[in-house]
């Protein structure tokens, strides 16, 4: 980080693809790692990668606000003194259009990419206006900006945190935090097999044509926004494959794979 005081980083749906590689990233850079994910198999299997980074696990769901509390005050000492916040966690339901949509996966999204969010900004901010510095850096998509056909709600929420970010600029001005959105394109991690129900073929046949993003891709650009100076606000990043154009468009063939 510029990285402020190389203090402790907290990263949200670490358990897999984008989360689990910019917790491994961070803590390869030397910062102690809060990861937060729901899934603790994974995330023994994220911490005995490498048992000398500095990872560590934090089993809790980012909508549950008072466990997170919970799981927070039993922090050991040396990663109490958090300096940013990657809010990665969220995930996209259903594929159907508006109008065929389904209410119980509307309200899974807007649970977890929106109130989780919140809660655990609500958690961590307080800590960074004390200290007079600290990064948030939120991980949002290209589909607030270009929609594509079944992206309705999940779009929306995404929407909902790149103008959260912008607002939150305004928010925060004089406090020394700062406040990044890296919106990425298609790149190939367990997030598609969760929305195609873990239907494993449809989800791969979904790169067809392209090179994807890697979950590396994305850790290393919020790597990079977390490492610019103090004066140096990244407002938002958008990081595309370079097969992709907008939304879920992209050529049949010829890819630069």
């Amino acid at each position: 980080m510029t990285h402020e005081s190389r203090g402790a980083v907290v990263v949200t749906g670490a358990s897999s693809g984008f989360g689990a590689r910019t917790a491994q990233v961070l803590a390869e850079e030397g910062h102690p790692v809060v990861a937060v994910a729901r899934r603790a198999d994974r995330m023994e299997s994220l911490v005995s990668h490498d048992p000398e980074l500095k990872i560590w696990p934090m089993v809790a769901d980012v909508r549950d606000a008072d466990a997170l509390e919970k799981a927070f005050e039993e922090l050991p000492e040396e990663y109490r003194n958090v300096s940013a916040l990657v809010n990665n966690a969220g995930l996209s339901k259903g594929l159907e259009p508006i109008q065929s949509g389904d209410r119980g996966l509307w309200r899974e999204m807007v649970e977890t990419n929106i109130m989780g969010l919140l809660n655990v900004t609500d958690l961590i901010l307080p800590r960074l206006v004390a200290r007079n510095a600290g990064h948030i850096v939120n991980v949002g998509s290209i589909t607030a900006t270009y929609p594509y056909l079944g992206g309705n709600v999940y779009g929306a929420t995404k929407a909902f945190v790149h103008q959260l970010t912008l607002n939150m600029r305004v928010d925060l001005h004089g406090t020394g935090v700062r406040v990044s959105c890296v919106a990425p394109g298609m790149a190939k991690t367990e997030f598609a097999l969760v929305r195609y129900d873990g239907d494993a073929d449809r989800a791969d046949r979904l790169y067809d044509g392209l090179a994807p993003l890697s979950a590396d891709d994305v850790a290393q650009t919020v790597s990079w926004c977390l490492s610019r100076p103090p004066h140096v606000n990244v407002n938002m990043i958008e990081i595309m494959p370079t097969d992709q154009y907008f939304g879920l468009g992209f050529p049949a063939s010829g890819s630069s794979r």
